[in-house]
């Protein structure tokens, strides 16, 4: 029996749940911005073949958007949340095996029998989202996680009508050399640099390397990715790679002065870096707390910055919050209008970890039994359901993102329901 890896990655995602519910954007150009309108974030192959470059600022390209009669959207989370469980929970419709990557991204887990056709199986797959979600996807296919996402990419291509199966050692020693190191799932920039100082530029290259060179050179992290290159599975389904960091911060839509309400800002946005951290099993052991100014604004300018460090490593929401309440008290000027705030969770590490200290309490089952039921109420009935006691403030918080070309809620607001006439 041969196990195969099946990544289905959702088109354009956002650009594609705008057009499930407003079919006249289908073949118009599209794009989708990010928080307060800033930057593009998704575009529609039409936007694409304009040159309007991703993550371009919205303010430089708004007359040439405006002149070539581009749809603008702003980001509309609720939707694109709500179509991404109806796509998960189609998928798990084919295999139980499901480990959802992203947004729009999950990896299937299929175990080929002899006389069975993946080719028919993934066809289907194909066929089946688009028709039960009317969301578009593209599927790779590969004996590893690593060259699935390598196949994801070329089934995007128009000559491979979104499919394509890296399976056969053949397919792999002919594409595998046209693969820029860089571009391999899990490399980054700065290792891509080292490795091509090394003479390894291209996939092949990486997979015929010595993995005990490249692991002392770079780590175990790459040294994995060497073997799932030559097929043998490092990362099976539910095992992905966990951030060392994670930061969860925004622009204000309007200069904020108010302690209170900076704190505020903070403490929502270590909710949601917490939850992010939960979800990949690790706990922070330290975290970083910052305010930053407008810096093209004249006039005074404060950036500040502080770290904690934490006695025990933590991944409950409430400690968290009274430390970086507690940063801002130290950080915070009056006098001063802050543009930025942020919190980055910092040296995380597994759950797996537990150092025992003498002097403090190691025992996290029952902070880890209490997250979990409110991650899996907030997961079940929407974000915010249940949450740390935090400062109100009535009316729309002044933090909130812009948004001018927000669409329908059209899944999850009943009074933004679509209207049949």
């Amino acid at each position: 029996m041969n196990t195969l890896f099946i990544l289905v990655d959702c088109n354009n995602f956002y650009v594609s749940c705008e057009r499930v519910f407003n079919p006249s954007l289908i073949n118009k150009p599209v794009v989708v911005l990010s928080n307060n309108d800033g930057c593009i974030i998704a575009r529609s192959n039409e936007a694409k073949l304009l040159n309007i470059p991703m993550g371009a600022p919205f303010h430089i390209y708004k007359d040439f958007i405006n002149a070539h009669k581009v749809k603008v959207y702003s980001s509309n989370y609720p939707l694109y949340g709500d179509m991404s469980n109806r796509v998960m929970n189609s998928l798990s419709e084919f295999n139980s095996d499901l480990e959802v990557y992203s947004i729009d991204e999950a990896f299937l887990k299929y175990k080929q029998k002899k006389e069975s056709s993946i080719e028919c199986y993934i066809l289907k797959i194909k066929e089946s989202i688009i028709k039960w979600t009317g969301i578009p996807v593209s599927i790779g296919v590969g004996p590893t996680k690593t060259l699935a996402k390598i196949a994801n990419v070329l089934a995007k291509k128009n000559n491979h009508h979104g499919i394509f199966d890296l399976s056969s050692k053949i397919k792999q020693d002919e594409i595998l050399k046209d693969v820029n190191v860089e571009n391999i799932w899990g490399i980054s920039k700065r290792w891509g640099s080292k490795l091509r100082m090394i003479g390894i530029g291209n996939a092949q290259q990486l997979r015929d390397s010595s993995p005990r060179r490249i692991r002392q050179y770079l780590g175990v992290v790459v040294e994995r990715i060497v073997y799932e290159l030559r097929g043998v599975v490092c990362l099976d389904i539910n095992e992905i790679l966990p951030k060392k960091n994670i930061m969860c911060s925004r622009s204000f839509s309007n200069l904020i002065s108010d302690k209170n309400i900076l704190k505020q800002s903070i403490m929502e946005y270590t909710i949601r870096a917490c939850e992010k951290m939960r979800n990949q099993n690790t706990r922070a052991q330290s975290i970083y707390i910052f305010l930053q100014t407008n810096k093209f604004n004249k006039g005074r300018q404060h950036n500040e910055g502080i770290m904690v460090g934490l006695n025990i490593p933590c991944s409950d929401t409430g400690p968290i919050i009274k430390l970086a309440s507690s940063a801002i008290d130290r950080i915070y000027k009056p006098g001063y209008l802050y543009q930025k705030a942020g919190i980055m969770l910092l040296d995380l590490i597994s759950v797996n970890i537990n150092q025992r200290d003498f002097f403090g309490n190691t025992n996290h089952s029952l902070s880890d039994n209490r997250m979990k039921v409110v991650d899996s109420l907030n997961k079940k009935f929407g974000p915010g359901t249940i949450s740390n006691g935090i400062l109100k403030y009535k009316g729309k918080n002044e933090w909130s993102s812009k948004k001018y070309y927000l669409s329908n809620r059209y899944t999850t607001q009943w009074d933004e329901l679509p209207h049949v006439i």
